[in-house]
């Protein structure tokens, strides 16, 4: 089959980046060759990648977060949508908001996500999650 050997020789000749990365010619690139500034990536590429970072979002909220399992399906996606948007880093640093949800107060979690500087620099977003994150739906 000529795609499979077209792809390991893309694999030798290309070499694997994770990170973007200038080529030769100044483009920038990443993954086995791929140009990122003519070609970019398609909506289903880019869907693909985010259903990655929504597994992995998922994953480590059940293995980081004790009161992750107690949460509704609206406020574990509460959660998973800060750690994309923060990773996991950013997310532990909501000391206050853990610990309200740790103690089922969805109100004070709410609110402990507004008081912060995310909440400012995401604006309508920081809104709509924490409504989501108080009331249980969207």
């Amino acid at each position: 089959m000529e795609k499979k050997l077209a792809l390991e020789l893309l694999k030798v000749h290309e070499g694997y980046s994770q990170y973007v990365y200038e080529c030769k010619l100044g483009v920038k690139t990443v993954g086995y060759g791929r140009n990122l500034e003519s070609r970019g990536l398609t909506q289903k590429e880019a869907e693909y990648l985010l259903r990655n970072d929504i597994d992995e979002a998922t994953n480590w909220c059940s293995v980081s977060l004790p009161y992750y399992k107690t949460l509704s399906v609206a406020r574990k996606s509460v959660l998973v949508d800060m750690y994309v948007n923060l990773g996991a880093t950013g997310l532990l640093k909501f000391k206050r908001m853990h610990a309200a949800l740790g103690n089922s107060d969805y109100t004070r979690a709410a609110a402990e996500m507004l008081d912060s500087r995310w909440a400012t620099q995401v604006g309508n977003r920081a809104i709509q999650l924490s409504k989501i994150m108080r009331d249980e739906y969207v």
